[in-house]
């Protein structure tokens, strides 16, 4: 599903009046019929039903005029309350107003004074459902006067929200969100989905997403120049690639692991089975030589192979030759979990970064021996996806955490573009940039894989995806899409506070079989 941001649909707008000759005024008209359309739906039968509807004096304020006359017309008793002066409205809203005075529609202004006030949260409390058409996706800043009030207001009631385009105080684009932003329970977005309800804070206060058809011609939609997506359901069986019925095991993939260390055996464990539950067809975890033993017992499907050592558990001597050697004889090098930090172990990743020549999905310690030499990556001929988390990305932009989860969307697209590598940058929700500058937004996981281990599962999903030929960015997309999935399946099956990484892991197959269901 293609993403825009607020401009975007702006221009959208003035193209289907200007090229094509539709009226924004047709437009809005459509606008107001889904919202009033889906709080039908909502309400089963809206006939003799209280809805209340809180308008701003911009075009999101005119879309919820327009949806106050449909239900008017459909036998629901609206009631209008206008959060800005009505002198203050121009254009199609101040058009839509003068039609519902016409059309007898109770319309109040919220004023100063307590008794407007009163009224609107007396007509809340008694509502069936409320619409909340305050402020649409211009919004960039912080609710203040009016606004925060109502939008305060519609939040501190036990009553069904509707929001319109996207809820009142969230940045439609970013997902950021003033801290009284309105939680609706239905969020109608019109034409194409903004990427800021997929993202948070404004994930959590959007509740079910609609997209609306308003007559904006496909000609329109299609040609424009977007590289937002939404990774859907739909996309993810497109797609998922199937094995040919003469398929042999080493058609199937080959990935070569490198990864744990003393006390860290376990990332290299679920990154290698990970890659054998998504379907590669072998699989072999070379690892520092003194974790050998332990990973061979614990690893059945798994080749295991002991990497000479500096001293126990910091690599040296010949093993970057030893990993390039396996990498070049196989599909794809995944590199980096529980592989520790030390010293010598840095070097022998930088050492593996810059010479190896087929695919490489570089996860957590390799990405930690790029801190400070990120300029490996613009060097590197290899073919490369990186699997930071919001820490470990902030750590190579030399940024925090927190502004690499406000900025994921930008920070995403624009460092694929920049290193020439697809970033996956995990968290809620995993954004996919690819070097071409699109950018996927993933639809599936939840918060119960906030657990050690997740990480290092994806990795191996990723890594399995390319060895079966997959380009990077397709590869990862999917194995994105399959991990949370996965993720989906064990929260159903376990409960959300007792999913593991080695669970998610077990759940892939069920996720696979899932997808490849639907597509049939």
């Amino acid at each position: 599903m293609k993403l825009v941001f607020a401009k975007e649909m702006q221009s959208l707008d003035q193209q289907s009046a200007e090229q094509i000759g539709l009226p924004t005024m047709v437009l809005m008209e459509n606008a107001g019929k889904a919202v009033a359309e889906t709080a039908a739906d909502f309400l089963e039968d809206c006939f003799g039903k209280n809805i209340v509807v809180f308008t701003g004096k911009g075009n999101n304020g005119g879309d919820g005029f327009a949806a106050a006359r449909w239900l008017s017309n459909q036998g629901a008793r609206v009631k209008v309350f206008l959060v800005s002066p009505w002198q203050e409205l121009t254009g199609d809203a101040a058009a839509q107003l003068r039609i519902c005075r016409k059309c007898g529609i109770e319309l109040f202004a919220l004023k100063e004074d307590r008794g407007s006030w009163d009224v609107a949260e007396v007509s809340c409390r008694q509502a069936d459902l409320v619409i909340d058409a305050v402020l649409g996706t211009g919004f960039n800043g912080v609710l203040q006067g009016a606004q925060q009030r109502v939008c305060g207001l519609m939040n501190s009631i036990a009553v069904p929200v509707v929001s319109i385009d996207v809820p009142s105080g969230v940045n439609a684009d970013t997902g950021s969100a003033d801290k009284n932003a309105v939680q609706a329970d239905i969020t109608v977005t019109m034409a194409l989905a903004k990427p800021g309800l997929f993202l948070y804070p404004a994930a959590e206060l959007s509740g079910e997403i609609i997209v609306a058809d308003i007559g904006i011609p496909k000609i329109l939609l299609e040609c424009i120049d977007s590289k937002k997506f939404l990774l859907t359901e739909n996309i993810a069986c497109d797609l998922l690639p199937q094995r040919n019925g003469n398929c042999h095991k080493g058609e199937a993939g080959r990935v070569v692991v490198t990864a744990g260390s003393p006390g860290f055996t376990g990332a290299a464990a679920l990154c290698s089975e990970a890659a054998v539950k998504a379907g590669a067809g072998l699989v072999s975890l070379l690892t520092p030589l003194c974790s050998r033993e332990v990973l061979a017992v614990k690893l059945t499907e798994i080749m295991v192979e002991g990497l000479i050592e500096r001293m126990p558990g910091a690599l040296g001597g010949g093993a970057a030759g030893t990993v390039l050697d396996k990498a070049g004889r196989a599909d794809v090098l995944a590199i980096g979990p529980g592989l520790g930090t030390s010293e010598s172990t840095v070097e022998v990743i930088r050492e593996i970064l810059q010479s190896v020549e087929g695919p490489v999905i570089i996860d957590a310690d390799a990405l930690a021996a790029l801190q400070g030499h990120v300029g490996i990556l613009n060097t590197m001929g290899a073919p490369k996806v990186l699997t930071p988390h919001p820490g470990e990305l902030g750590r190579l932009l030399d940024l925090g955490p927190a502004e690499v989860d406000a900025r994921r969307l930008e920070l995403a697209g624009k460092y694929a573009a920049e290193w020439d590598a697809v970033l996956v940058l995990k968290g809620a929700p995993t954004v996919i940039g690819c070097p071409d500058g699109n950018v996927y937004i993933n639809t599936t996981g939840n918060s119960a894989m906030a657990t050690g281990g997740s990480g290092d599962v994806l990795a191996g999903t990723v890594a399995s995806l390319v060895s079966r030929g997959i380009n990077e960015t397709v590869a990862s997309a999917m194995a994105v899409y399959i991990h949370g999935l996965a993720g989906d399946i064990a929260k159903d099956k376990y409960g959300i506070e007792s999913v593991t990484a080695s669970k998610v892991m077990e759940c892939i197959p069920c996720a696979l079989r899932q997808i490849l269901q639907v597509e049939n």
